[in-house]
């Protein structure tokens, strides 16, 4: 089997099901390039599995070309005309080499129908097939697919394969710790600036070249006009399924990416009407994975979220190529990266480097008994002067207990001015109204810290940690890629 990186959880359910000695049933959906059809492929052997991918044509030219594939598979002769209904191909399906336990991957499931109506009624037709006494034989059927909202919703109230899956999941991009596998020839720090520009889809990841330094291969995946990463990047929105005025969507993605975190202010960067629909495409882009929001810690139920563009890649794509399309035509790559696009890149490394800490920290909290967290969070409000303030990590435990700190990505070790600044920040919030009263928690009690230096600490800081009375949990890069090298 070809190596996968991560998965291996996928891998073994799968592997279970198909070994299972009964006819099982999957569901497997995610986003385009993250690694579906990779995983599929890569799990049994071509003899024991049949994978067929459907494709951007009729219903009719997938049924018959499903048809041929599966003739070809099983060495018999199959004519798509002795099957002209999804049933009767489905039951074909269910037949094929009766004599062993099987596997049949239907990849692109969406494209076996017209419209969502279209594919009720393939989902149905295939019900009927699998219900029947006749199938009852030893077979994993795996229907994935890279149109999210259309293949989860399979296996929703309403739809007719709903509670027949025995198992399904959403496959995700990688995080920090995956995506660094994939380019095991660079360091930490290289590491974290290879997931800071391209994320975590390993189609992205892919052409990066571990001979290059880091910002060559920015300049020439990322920002270059015919760049491979930027090209991907480019058409992504345009190639899910299902969505209508793309350019819409493309709007709210380019405010989001300019900076704009509160509904309005996003809003009045598209020039669009906040109304009903404006907030059910937002609500699509975060169901797709583009988006995520977040609340403030304290906030109540009503209270605004903040949205950010959840894909490193994409965010980096926003604030170093999108602003800049124009000068990317008629000044070199390496030009424009020295002059002013290399600290654009290092602003954006701040924002990643958060959010790789509380993945770091969901990834080690039971190797290092770290606190359980209900969920994790980040705070940005005012003091009672309605100066802002901002707290990097903000998160109640479920004990009760306030998780806050700072997260540093800067060339220098962390001193102890960050340490001393996050205490007068704590004092800023509590002394700002109700909306400080987790601060106030924080302050009073004894809820750990959590400083996070992609530079290290000086001494002093350490010092002063220890001293503190609390505990305080300090990470450089080797603690949080803890581990890494002997995974």
């Amino acid at each position: 089997m070809t190596q996968l990186v991560d998965r291996h959880d996928e891998v073994r359910e799968l592997s279970a099901l198909a070994d299972a000695g009964r006819p099982k049933l999957a569901l497997l959906y995610g986003r385009r390039r993250v690694g579906k059809t990779f995983l599929l492929t890569n799990i049994w052997p071509a003899d024991r599995a049949l994978y067929f991918t459907a494709s951007a044509t009729t219903p009719e030219q997938n049924r018959r070309h499903l048809v041929e594939e599966a003739g070809r598979w099983a060495g018999t002769e199959l004519r798509a005309e002795d099957y002209p209904t999804w049933r009767t191909v489905f039951r074909m399906l269910l037949s094929l080499k009766r004599d062993r336990p099987i596997v049949v991957v239907l990849d692109e499931f969406q494209y076996l129908a017209e419209g969502e109506a279209g594919l009720r009624e393939v989902a149905s037709e295939f019900n009927a097939v699998w219900e029947a006494p006749e199938s009852r034989r030893p077979i994993l059927v795996v229907v994935s697919g890279s149109s999210v909202h259309t293949v989860s919703a399979l296996a929703q109230g309403g739809s007719p394969l709903y509670g027949r899956f025995d198992w399904q999941a959403r496959l995700e991009p990688f995080d920090y710790w995956n995506a660094a596998r994939m380019l095991p020839g660079y360091g930490h720090a290289d590491h974290l600036r290879v997931y800071g520009a391209f994320g975590g889809v390993p189609r992205h990841l892919a052409p990066v070249d571990p001979d290059r330094s880091v910002e060559l291969n920015i300049q020439h995946l990322l920002l270059d006009p015919r760049g491979e990463v930027r090209l991907q990047l480019e058409t992504a929105i345009h190639q899910e399924e299902g969505l209508q005025e793309i350019w819409k969507y493309q709007a709210i993605l380019t405010a989001i990416g300019s900076g704009q975190t509160k509904l309005s202010d996003v809003a009045n960067k598209t020039g669009l009407t906040l109304d009903k629909a404006f907030r059910q495409r937002l609500d699509r882009l975060i169901d797709l994975g583009y988006v995520r929001k977040a609340q403030n810690l304290g906030a109540g139920r009503t209270s605004p979220y903040l949205y950010r563009i959840a894909d490193p890649a994409m965010a980096s794509y926003y604030a170093l190529v999108a602003p800049y399309e124009t000068a990317l035509e008629v000044t070199s790559s390496r030009e424009l990266w020295k002059a002013r696009l290399k600290l654009l890149f290092d602003t954006h490394m701040g924002f990643v480097f958060e959010r790789v800490v509380e993945q770091a920290y969901y990834r080690h909290m039971e190797s290092l008994d770290l606190p359980l967290v209900r969920e994790w969070g980040r705070w940005e409000g005012t003091d009672r002067n309605r100066e802002g303030v901002e707290v990097d990590v903000a998160t109640e435990l479920l004990d009760g207990r306030i998780l806050s700190g700072a997260i540093k990505h800067r060339a220098k070790p962390m001193g102890t001015d960050v340490f001393t600044q996050h205490l007068r920040d704590l004092e800023r919030a509590a002394a700002g109204g109700k909306a400080g009263v987790w601060a106030r928690h924080a302050l009073d009690g004894d809820g750990p810290f959590l400083f996070a230096s992609a530079s290290g600490f000086t001494d002093s800081f350490r010092q002063m940690a220890e001293a503190s009375g609390r505990r305080v949990i300090t990470w450089d890069l080797d603690d949080i890629f803890r581990g890494f090298e002997t995974a």
